[in-house]
């Protein structure tokens, strides 16, 4: 059997040398990180992981479902917060069972190496960072505190991130590839409610709260220990900014006016502002995805997205099932297996890129409108009336494993009918009002005109 080099053991890192663990192959995995499950955690900047079907497919596919969800929390809905202190819980779904589940990404990293780990034909190495990867020979340069090593293989698989370092060496090496990043003008702050005296959660446990505020947001999710974690997605420049928050005072103003019911929750507000990093919010798009058959990239390396859609993770992990399948498929021609999965992938994490961004705008601009609410309810109305044959686009992205590229061109096909049904509705009320107005007008004098 083969043997693959794999850089990153993050949680599609991890999930990936499960896959190939299962099918034989020889896995030698590289983290630059020390070994989570010792502890070493960075703490500070975090977008709390949502799972949903697709993530928990994956997971099921290598038998760890069930473990992985232990200590997930299911969230039914999006809670909007206004300014007002009004609350309105939206379901994400007509269907209540139907939910995602905030998961830590400690835990869930842990999970996933220990499935790999479970075979004997994989071996985990921490403290090792890529610094580069020679193409042709399938060759990762490693920095470790000992010196520098190399680690070869058959194939070099890049499950290293959005700043991945096989990517780069695949830019540099490889004539006319394609790379595009594009950064929002808003940042992301981690801030944290704490659990009350008694270990309880201070606000609806089973939900996702957003506090949308048109051009900014913060939402915040549950965590098993009663805690929330919050995040401030905040323009970087701008004269309500990042970049205008100079004091204590400043940041305790801006809170108190857009969030005045969650600073009461936030003792520690002021000091997660200044200690917890400001993050950017990337999106990456790159082509191909892999050197014939000796390097791939798998998950934020090849395809990063804002995490509006809540589908990062579970995109990652639906790449794991595409390549095993590929792999599977093609067991003797591993470029055509790349090829295939790449092939699969490419117009769905583009598709997914484009999903995300805009539900960036919907979240912040437009959950806490009447008229978007409506929306969701008429959703959820004809989801309801034309079971399997009406689905939103949330439904689909999120609770079916249809290709988002899919998802996306039938939720405008759906979206086009509605809008057409609705405007001739309202043509045929105001033609029906009209022939009832002129029907009164000539009615004879003392007779009814019904």
């Amino acid at each position: 059997m083969a043997k693959f080099v794999l850089i990153g053991s993050g949680l599609a890192g991890g999930l990936l040398a499960a896959y190939l663990g299962r099918r034989g192959y020889d896995v030698d995995l590289y983290e630059r990180r020390a070994d989570p499950r010792e502890g070493n955690i960075v703490g500070g900047r975090s977008i709390n992981l949502a799972i949903s079907t697709r993530g928990i497919h994956a997971l099921e596919q290598i038998g760890i479902g069930d473990e992985a969800l232990e200590h997930a929390i299911p969230m039914r809905g999006r809670m909007i917060h206004q300014k007002s202190g009004a609350l309105h819980l939206s379901p994400y779904d007509v269907d209540p069972k139907k939910c995602i589940n905030s998961i830590g990404r400690a835990a869930l990293n842990t999970t996933v190496i220990e499935a790999a780990q479970r075979y004997p034909n994989i071996r985990v190495h921490f403290n090792h960072k890529c610094s580069g990867v020679d193409l042709q020979s399938a060759v990762a340069h490693l920095e470790t505190s000992n010196g520098p090593v190399s680690a070869r293989g058959d194939a070099v698989i890049g499950v290293d991130g959005a700043f991945s370092a096989v990517r780069k060496s695949m830019q540099s090496e490889i004539d006319n590839f394609q790379y595009d990043e594009s950064y929002l003008a808003h940042g992301y702050k981690e801030l944290t409610i704490p659990p009350g005296p008694d270990g309880s959660w201070r606000m609806e446990k089973n939900a996702l709260h957003i506090w949308p505020r048109k051009s900014f947001m913060m939402i915040a999710l549950p965590n098993p220990d009663g805690s929330f974690t919050c995040t401030l997605f905040w323009e970087f420049e701008g004269p309500c900014s990042f970049a205008t928050t100079k004091t204590d005072n400043d940041v305790r103003r801006f809170f108190e006016e857009e969030f005045p019911d969650a600073v009461p929750l936030m003792p520690t507000l002021v000091e997660d502002f200044w200690n917890n990093p400001t993050g950017s919010l990337v999106t990456i798009r790159c082509a191909p995805w892999f050197y014939r058959d000796k390097v791939c990239l798998v998950g934020d390396a090849a395809h990063a997205v804002v995490p509006f859609y809540g589908q990062g993770m579970n995109a990652a992990f639906e790449d794991c099932v595409v390549l095993d399948e590929c792999l599977q498929k093609f067991p003797q021609n591993r470029e055509r297996a790349f090829a295939e999965y790449f092939r699969r992938r490419k117009e769905n994490a583009d598709a997914l890129a484009n999903l995300a961004i805009g539900n960036f705008i919907e979240m912040r601009d437009k959950t806490a409108s009447k008229t978007f609410r409506a929306k969701k309810k008429l959703d959820h109305a004809l989801e309801a009336a034309l079971p399997g044959i009406y689905l939103p686009l949330y439904t689909m992205v999120t609770f079916t494993r249809m290709p988002y590229a899919k998802a996306a061109k039938r939720a405008q096909i759906q979206d086009s009918m509605v809008y057409a049904g609705l405007f001739l509705l309202a043509a045929i009320s105001v033609a029906a009002i009209l022939w009832l107005f002129a029907s009164c007008s000539h009615a004879p004098v003392g007779r009814s005109a019904i």
